[in-house]
């Protein structure tokens, strides 16, 4: 039997943040980003945090599948009316913030992972949508809470329960979900620099060799004051900004 979700909980330490603010949760849905986008395109624009036991479509980024069962994954998503000067780092900033949230050994892989041992525990897709002159953030979140199946993958997954054995979806949500939100009120104004330091202290890719799926090769140098993957290769430094580039270590 799944452990009750925090709605009630969590709520209650918004509300003094967001007085608008809604909590769902929903046995089934194909995203949770995938509706709030819907929502915010039909103009609504309350916040929300939208947990989804089941994603029969879930999206990761650059269009892959991220499928989840109940218990197995934390997947939701939070949309918000955000308009900061500069969206650069947002997901290096939403990433931190899990990071920070769950565990100290979970590392972070440039632009949106979070890592342990070298395996990916979770990742981060972050959508954007501007109907009449507003614009609204949505941040879909989905987390390994318990081994999952390698099939097609090169390394198997890391799972929130290697380090914390007695972790369930519930609980991560309710470690993950304020200090969360926070975090992007804080961006909205601030921008990722403030967060550049911390973000170095997790940054898996540091000090590595790596390879890009646009064919550059170099040695991570870490992130950037605006969160650009500074890259030092045979013709110099090079920052890559794109999310579309994914970066992998060499073997």
């Amino acid at each position: 039997m799944l452990k009750p979700w925090p709605a009630e909980a969590i709520w209650e330490q918004v509300y003094p943040l967001l007085h608008d603010f809604t909590v769902e949760v929903l046995p089934e849905i194909d995203s949770s980003n995938s509706e709030l986008m819907r929502r915010a395109r039909a103009g609504r624009h309350e916040p929300t945090l939208l947990v989804a036991e089941r994603q029969t479509a879930g999206r990761g980024r650059m269009g892959r599948v991220w499928q989840s069962q109940p218990g197995d994954s934390l997947t939701f998503s939070i949309s918000l009316p955000l308009a900061p000067k500069n969206w650069s780092g947002l997901s290096l900033a939403v990433g931190l913030s899990l990071a920070e949230s769950l565990h100290p050994d979970v590392g972070l892989k440039w632009p949106n992972d979070l890592w342990f041992q070298d395996r990916k525990l979770g990742g981060i897709l972050v959508e954007a949508a501007s109907m009449g002159g507003r614009s609204q953030v949505v941040v879909g979140v989905g987390l390994n809470i318990r081994p999952r199946p390698a099939e097609g993958l090169s390394t198997a997954p890391a799972a929130l329960t290697e380090l914390l054995p007695e972790l369930t979806a519930s609980d991560g949500l309710a470690c993950v979900a304020l200090p969360l939100i926070q975090t992007l009120l804080a961006f909205e104004s601030q921008g990722f620099a403030p967060l550049q330091s911390r973000f170095a202290a997790r940054d898996v890719l540091q000090g590595r060799r790596v390879h890009t799926s646009d064919g550059q090769q170099g040695v991570a140098l870490g992130v950037g004051p605006g969160g650009a993957l500074r890259l030092q290769t045979e013709l110099g430094v090079v920052d890559i900004s794109s999310a579309e580039i994914s970066v992998r270590p060499l073997a």
